[in-house]
């Protein structure tokens, strides 16, 4: 069967049977779709033979790239030696102990106990569960409202969504009645005539105002990314974490970090928290754990929470059939294993990622550019028609999605948010290969400057 022939089958069969997470159903089965068949290094493969740098690491998840052998093996392994058992009734699996032990050695020191799930929407589920339960054995059981920002992503199922801030996924589905939002550090559409800095304080000191109205005794947690990914790569100023650490140190608070997408390396360091310097209270885990080779999730439980959760008797009433799976758990090790053994993330840290920050902050110098955010290897940009003014190019992200479009004919894999391009790339890539990367965007931005004639 030749290439397009194959491409026609599979396009069909996909259109006819499968639906798609966060997608137009209509148009998708009028359109179709890329199909995917095979991945190397950095770079994946259509159906049709095309290759594309993959700007996106998968779903921000393959951060060592795709040709990782000693992940594959371990799965291998593991699939013929235990392929499942669950760790339910007094027992465990080998690979789920061992992983266990593996991820909080490279997690801030009280951090000491895990809970494992499959995916980063259980374990926002599963941090719900364990903030209620902390506050019940504490003797404060009205403690059960959680705080979130506006355009935050926190997962999609019910509970994960609702902690989340986005407003077209609330519009399809009826969700926690316990969850309450605030601004989000977003300086360059809501910052004003105020500096950075000024607006950090101000957005983040929205939170003890929400504290006061709902009221402290009432509060179980604060949830947050440490960069905004799939809200638009929101970097948050200096002086924001600074401020919600004391805020929730001084209000009985607990913290939670949704490291999902800024874990194992993106910003710099193991965690999004370590890089921006404030200690959270749980730690949600997934997507880079693994390297995308294996679904596995989990949450990070400090001493002070964990202390409380295992000095009371009563079961804690939650699980996974596949929490702790031993293939994820032989795949996250391994995972871990490389990045520590290979100096990975001291690599993207003190060389990559700095010259990725310095060839992204360059295109702010393109016509369409109004800002260009970038931190490690996880990257963003407002497009604009004026710059002094900040006036979007088109309507309803027309020229945002023109100019993906585009960057992925070129051979680029990036992603459209409302008017803002983002990219979180390997953090494997050479030098030589973010040039890449940037020379097929700015044939990208240089074909929207042309078909809305921003000059």
């Amino acid at each position: 069967m030749n290439t397009e022939t194959t491409t026609t089958r599979l396009s069909s069969l996909d259109k006819a049977h499968h639906l798609h997470p966060f997608t137009d159903f209509k148009q998708y089965g009028e359109t179709g779709g890329r199909i995917i068949s095979r991945a190397e290094h950095i770079y994946i493969y259509d159906s049709e033979g095309k290759q594309m740098l993959d700007g996106m690491s998968g779903l921000w998840c393959c951060n060592l790239g795709y040709s990782q052998p000693k992940i594959a093996d371990a799965v291998s392994e593991q699939i013929h030696k235990l392929p499942y058992y669950n760790n339910f009734f007094n027992c465990a699996n080998e690979p789920s102990v061992e992983m266990a032990k593996t991820i909080v050695d490279i997690a801030p020191d009280y951090f000491n106990q895990v809970f494992f799930t499959n995916s980063g929407s259980e374990a926002n589920d599963t941090n719900i569960k364990i903030a209620h339960r902390y506050y019940d054995l504490l003797g404060k059981p009205e403690k059960k409202h959680f705080i979130s920002r506006k355009n935050a992503y926190h997962g999609s199922t019910i509970a994960a969504s609702s902690l989340g801030g986005m407003s077209y996924m609330h519009g399809q589905f009826r969700g926690l009645d316990y969850v309450h939002y605030i601004g989000q550090p977003y300086w360059y559409t809501e910052g004003g005539d105020l500096s950075p800095n000024e607006f950090g304080l101000k957005v983040a000191q929205e939170l003890e105002t929400m504290i006061d109205e709902i009221g402290e005794d009432k509060v179980a947690a604060f949830i947050a990314e440490p960069i905004q990914g799939a809200g638009g790569v929101i970097v948050p100023p200096e002086t924001y974490w600074p401020e919600i650490q004391r805020i929730c140190n001084e209000r009985d608070i607990l913290l939670i970090s949704d490291e999902v997408i800024c874990g194992f390396g993106r910003t710099g360091q193991w965690f999004g928290c370590e890089t921006y310097g404030y200690k959270p209270d749980l730690m949600t885990f997934a997507k880079g754990v693994t390297n995308g080779f294996q679904p596995l999730g989990g949450v990070l439980v400090s001493d002070k929470v964990s202390n409380v959760l295992n000095s009371s008797e009563g079961e804690f009433a939650h699980g996974l059939t596949y929490s702790g799976h031993p293939v994820a758990c032989a795949a996250g090790i391994a995972t871990i294993n490389i990045l520590k053994d290979e100096n990975i993330i001291e690599n993207m840290s003190q060389n990559i990622g700095d010259y990725m920050e310095q060839k992204w902050r360059e295109l702010e110098n393109h016509p369409v550019v109004g800002e260009a955010r970038v931190k490690g290897m996880v990257a963003a940009l407002e497009l604009v028609k004026d710059k002094s003014s900040k006036e979007r190019i088109a309507a309803d992200s027309e020229a945002t999605i023109f100019c993906r479009d585009r960057a992925i004919k070129e051979g680029l894999i990036v992603r459209a948010v409302g008017d803002t391009i983002i990219s979180a790339p390997p953090i494997i890539c050479s030098k030589e290969e973010v040039d890449t990367l940037i020379e097929r965007l700015l044939i990208g931005l240089d074909a929207t400057a042309k078909q809305y004639g921003v000059r």
